[in-house]
């Protein structure tokens, strides 16, 4: 490591996510602050959503986390980490939980299976290369 902790290498190199997890909320100062990501992981069918907001508040609050740290953990480190800013065509004002749920009313976000069972689908496609068939 080239005289480094391995500590300092992690804390270099990478970024952990976290979904619901109040045992690495509550050990972020000893991962490293910086070194941490909420993920909503929508629109996965093992998302959280839509209660992902609410699920990160209560495990936010348990932990008494700071704004300065949900700000890192929710939005900043991931801005860093990946070179983007999501608000130069979103205002931080549109990019909040509350405004996000408004411009979605009336999308269908419900869960929908992509390939209903049809011959020749990708979902067939990939099942059979699962179980190290062709399918033909």
């Amino acid at each position: 490591f080239g005289g480094k902790l391995p500590s300092e290498v992690f804390r270099e190199h990478f970024l952990t996510c976290f979904i619901a997890d109040p045992v690495g909320v509550a050990t972020r100062h000893a991962i490293g602050i910086d070194n941490i990501c909420w993920e909503a992981d929508y629109p996965h069918s093992d998302s959280m959503w839509p209660g992902a907001p609410e699920q990160l508040d209560e495990v936010l609050k348990a932990n008494n986390v700071p704004d300065d740290e949900i700000n890192k953990m929710t939005f900043e480190n991931a801005m860093r980490w990946y070179h983007w800013d999501p608000f130069t065509h979103i205002g931080k004002d549109q990019a909040t939980v509350g405004a996000l749920r408004k411009a979605a009313e009336g999308h269908d976000v419900s869960i929908k299976a992509l390939s209903k069972g049809e011959k020749g689908s990708r979902g067939d496609a990939l099942h059979a290369a699962a179980r190290g068939n062709s399918g033909n």
